[in-house]
This record gives structure tokens, C-alpha cells and sequence, in this order.
């Protein structure tokens, strides 16, 4: 089993590798609007898994996702030697491309929060007017009338 201090070390190197490959060196343009996220290497260095994520051409263009998964397809073996070259180590790991699902999670998240925060404050602005349905402080203490000396 191999140091997992040196498992992370080689997969932010792979990352930065591909990363810098897909940006400069690659040039096809399915791959034009994929941002690497991630990498994990297994324990023994022979299998390496990159994240990455697929922008839209405009703000409001959805991204194809697929072509981008056929573009990286059928770049993994460019990548695969240019991360030998780049990484040194004895067996370079085989390359696997996963589509990222963070970025989406995260704004599902934001998105969930935006309405919480919504309602929240229709609760304060319905509890501005609001009064109580019975006493002010229904635990308050009984008074001397129960009959105490």
C-alpha cells in the first residue's frame, strides 16, 4: 500500500496536468468548456479518477455533456501520456473522466436556502402585527388569590 500523502500529491499533479493539456495542448473543441474539479488516485498509483465540469457556450446554454464525454473519450490516451511525462513515476495510472455532480448539488443547495430565506421573511413580516392569542406570558406565576397566607 502506498502513502495516501503521496496518492493526493500525485492526483493534484494529474490534475493540474490534464487541466493544463485540455486548456493548451488539445485542440478540440468538444473539450473547449471543461474545467477539471478533481482528482483521486487509488491506493496503489494505478488508476486515476478526474472530476471535471462542462460550462455552457453563453450563461444560458446548456452544456452538452455528452460531447464533451466523447471529446475526453477520445483524448484519454494523449492525456494518459502526458501525465507519464509530466507525473515520472514508474506505471503511469489509466484515466477515468467523471462528470462532476458538485457544482449542481451546490446549486440545488442555494437554491433551497434563497427559499428558506423567503420565507423566513414572510414569517417576520407576519409576526411584526402579530399578538398573542391568549395572555402575554402564559407562565407566569399564580397570583395570591389561591387562597396562600
Amino acid at each position: 500500500m502506498v502513502d495516501q500523502a503521496r496518492a493526493r500529491r500525485l492526483a493534484k499533479r494529474i490534475s493540474s496536468i490534464v487541466a493544463t493539456a485540455i486548456e493548451y495542448e488539445i485542440k478540440d473543441p468538444r473539450l473547449k468548456f471543461i474545467t477539471i474539479t478533481d482528482a483521486k488516485v487509488t491506493g496503489d498509483l494505478r488508476e486515476a479518477t478526474i472530476y471535471y465540469t462542462v460550462l455552457g457556450e453563453t450563461l444560458d446554454a446548456e452544456p452538452d455533456y455528452a460531447e464533451a464525454a466523447a471529446g475526453l473519450k477520445k483524448a484519454t490516451g494523449i492525456l494518459r501520456s502526458k501525465v507519464g511525462a509530466g507525473t515520472g513515476v514508474k506505471f503511469t495510472p489509466t484515466l477515468a473522466f467523471v462528470l462532476d455532480t458538485v457544482p449542481d448539488a451546490a446549486r440545488q443547495m442555494e437554491e433551497l436556502l434563497a427559499r428558506a430565506r423567503a420565507v423566513d421573511e414572510r414569517v417576520a413580516q407576519v409576526a411584526v402585527n402579530a399578538t398573542y392569542a391568549g395572555d402575554a406570558d402564559p407562565y407566569k406565576a399564580e397570583s395570591d388569590e389561591d387562597g396562600e397566607d
